[in-house]
C-alpha cells in the first residue's frame, strides 16, 4: 500500500475517532470537503500547509498524524 493511501487511511481513522464528518474536518482545519475526501481515499498529496492544519484541528503533532504510516524501502 503507498504510503498515501495509509496516510488517507490515518486521516480517517483520527476523523472517526472524534466521531467528526468530512464536513466537520473539514471546518475545522478549513480545507474543502472534497479535498479531505479526496486525501481519505489515497487521492492526493497533502502539502506540510495541508498537513499543518489538519494537526492543529486534531491537537496533534505531526509525528503523530504519521505513526502507522510506512514506506516501502527502495521507492
Amino acid at each position: 500500500m503507498k504510503a498515501q493511501e495509509q496516510l488517507g487511511m490515518r486521516i480517517k481513522f483520527l476523523r472517526k475517532q472524534r466521531k467528526w464528518s468530512q464536513e466537520d474536518l473539514a471546518l475545522e482545519a478549513n480545507i474543502n470537503k472534497n479535498y479531505i475526501c479526496d486525501l481519505e481515499n489515497g487521492r492526493r498529496n497533502p502539502s506540510l500547509d495541508i498537513l499543518e492544519r489538519l494537526c492543529i484541528a486534531f491537537k496533534i503533532s505531526l509525528e503523530e498524524m504519521f505513526k502507522g504510516v510506512e514506506t516501502i524501502p527502495g521507492i
